[in-house]
């Protein structure tokens, strides 16, 4: 049966549960909906193996490993070459540079998780997945999703950047201005009465720009 376009880019949206499925490993057979329990996933997608800008990618994901198992985070690759074709490439740079992929990569082979997460676009290649990356929380509710075309690198800063506003947000109700990093000063939610204005106003711990618009320390 031929594969419609609409088919192939079913891209999950923001504050959808993730797409569940069963896929083959690196490290076994998982089941995204029993894949780290209690644990945020950065699930991330890659062209082809043994290609110099994935090379480059996945051994910065295996690089930065401890501080996504520092912000309770399992990685999780993707891309529709086999898993022989994995383990291979896993050995080669491992062999070639010392870096060790130690975290699952999909074998894709027959596509169906790139279709399900919009990973295939036809536009850009519909033998390659993408490169996307989606951010899914301990509930397995998608947080943030990431797209770039097959000829850009992703921003390995960025990403653990995003991942601890997410999490900082979650924690302390608030929300995180431009250029957001660790130890900055946060957005505090608007007053919603007069009673919540009348409060803000008077309230000499908070930095404010404007009466809408206030930041507040976490320190």
């Amino acid at each position: 049966m031929e594969t419609t376009k609409e088919e192939v880019i079913n891209m999950p949206r923001i504050g959808d549960t993730a797409p569940d499925f069963e896929a083959v490993t690196t490290k076994g057979k998982i089941k995204l909906s029993e894949f780290a329990k209690d644990k945020w996933v950065v699930m991330f997608s890659h062209p082809a193996d043994f290609t110099p800008v994935c090379t480059t990618e996945m051994s910065g994901f295996a690089i930065h490993k401890p501080e996504f198992d520092s912000l309770n985070t399992e990685l999780l690759g993707l891309s529709i070459d086999s898993v022989h074709a994995h383990l291979g490439w896993v050995q080669n740079v491992r062999e070639n540079t010392g870096v060790y992929f130690d975290f699952p990569i999909i074998a894709d082979i027959d596509m169906k998780v790139s279709k399900l997460y919009g990973m295939l676009q036809p536009n850009e290649s519909e033998t390659s997945a993408v490169r996307a990356v989606f951010f899914i929380d301990p509930e397995k509710k998608i947080r943030l999703v990431m797209y770039y075309p097959l000829n850009v690198g992703r921003n390995m800063n960025e990403i653990l950047r995003a991942l601890e506003a997410l999490q900082t947000s979650d924690k302390y109700k608030v929300a995180m201005p431009l250029d957001w990093k660790k130890g900055d000063k946060v957005i505090v939610s608007p007053p919603k009465t007069l009673d919540d204005l009348n409060a803000r106003l008077s309230d000499d711990s908070l930095e404010k720009v404007d009466w809408y618009l206030a930041k507040k320390s976490l320190n």
